[in-house]
């Protein structure tokens, strides 16, 4: 079992920046970054594998940018030029390719306005 564990939401202003962290209680293979915005569904933002390789959806690439630390077993997403439509719950996400377990934190709030 991953335990995950996200900081760093918080209010910012539009076209100001934020980092999102996420703790993991143990090296998983891939980790990634999720958000649910009112009313609508959970998507996809960015992915990193535990070699590196990131993917992002559309949208993120170019002002999001995600990293982790298998170290540390963090992961990290950098929000920069951010609008009132990043408002949102952000989520931290794991999954095991060994196992294929998937694991979720608890979320954090992100609220972009002036």
């Amino acid at each position: 079992q991953v335990q995950l564990v996200e900081s760093g939401g918080g209010l910012v202003q539009p076209g100001g920046s934020l980092r999102l962290s996420c703790a993991a209680t143990s090296t998983i293979s891939v980790m990634a970054w999720y958000r649910q915005s009112p009313g609508k569904q959970r998507e996809f933002v960015a992915s990193v594998t535990s070699g590196g390789t990131t993917k992002y959806a559309d949208s993120f690439e170019g002002r999001f940018t995600i990293s982790r630390n298998n170290y540390k077993n963090t992961l990290d997403l950098q929000m920069d030029n951010l609008d009132v439509e990043d408002t949102a719950v952000y989520y931290c996400y794991a999954r095991s390719l060994l196992t294929r377990e998937t694991f979720w934190g608890q979320g954090t709030q992100v609220t972009v306005s002036s």
